[in-house]
């Protein structure tokens, strides 16, 4: 079995209404939800640090609640990356890393998600300075989301400074086998990998939800098992892998990740019913026999 300090499987974000019932007790209150996952799976993406950075008191909430060894990725947010497009951000971002250093004990990465409109030719040179411009103390992941920046310049340039090339599987279902296949390389001691499914299928044209996350909804049984090859190979040349799925890779990603922490030997179970019904073990060994 793989050490859990080499190897972390979680979620991107933890807060979903649709989970309730199904990986959360029905009445579980919004505040107590962190430790209750934390009590499945080891590591978890902050979602919410895309849009503004955790109070000192939440911070600290977050570490107090959940096991020693479990570890947090916090995106960078939205207005660095989307919206100035890492243009003139160097003191917004060392503002957002100051907000974060709270979590730097079980902060295991910080992920730069380059928006879709980011592209070589217009915004190479903007990407390489606020690459230099990165502090020391920190580790960095890029992820990019359009394959012209698949080229061997920008990989040496990550390798360079030691910032790793998130591997994002963000196939659509019609070509899910070749998810595990694209252009993905090594550049620094430690590996991300994000399971993100087809992001086109999220909303409608009017902006409403097309699925509820609360089950297997498609399943990509043959992407996992690339995947898990995948991960054990680079298990043997670096320090650590983050693995986090994401809702619309197979429609609800506890189980993704249950199912990808199986194939790996690592410890992941999601909720039992007694769980979901919020009951102790001691409780459900009292249940009388009917």
């Amino acid at each position: 079995m793989l050490h859990p300090t080499r190897l972390s499987i979680g979620t991107c974000a933890w807060s979903f209404e649709d989970w309730r019932g199904v990986f959360y007790p029905e009445h579980l209150p919004a505040g107590e939800r962190l430790a209750f996952y934390a009590r499945h799976f080891g590591a978890v993406e902050i979602d919410s640090t895309f849009y503004h950075a955790p109070s000192p008191a939440v911070a600290e909430h977050w570490l107090e609640v959940t096991p020693p060894d479990f570890v947090f990725t916090a995106k960078v947010p939205r207005e660095i990356t989307h919206e100035r497009k890492l243009r003139e951000s160097q003191g917004a971002m060392g503002e957002f890393l100051a907000a974060i250093s709270p979590l730097k004990p079980k902060l295991a990465c910080v992920l730069i998600q380059l928006p879709p409109y980011f592209h070589v030719k217009q915004d190479e040179l903007a990407l390489r300075e606020f690459l230099q411009a990165l502090p020391a103390g920190w580790r960095f992941a890029v992820e990019f989301r359009q394959h012209d920046w698949h080229l061997p310049r920008i990989a040496q340039m990550l390798e360079r400074l030691g910032i790793c090339w998130t591997w994002s599987d963000l196939t659509p279902l019609d070509h899910a086998p070749e998810g595990p296949f694209e252009f993905m390389p090594e550049t620094a001691d430690f590996t991300y990998v994000r399971l993100m499914g087809d992001l086109e299928t999220k909303y409608r044209g009017d902006g409403t939800r097309i699925h509820r996350y609360r089950a297997l909804a498609w399943s990509r049984e043959g992407s996992l098992e690339s995947w898990a090859v995948r991960i054990r190979q680079r298990l043997a040349t670096c320090k650590r892998v983050l693995v986090f799925a994401n809702n619309h890779y197979e429609g609800f990603s506890p189980q993704t990740c249950a199912r990808l922490a199986e194939k790996l030997g690592v410890p992941a179970q999601l909720p039992t019913q007694e769980e979901l019904l919020g009951r102790s073990d001691a409780d459900a060994a009292q249940l009388p026999l009917l």
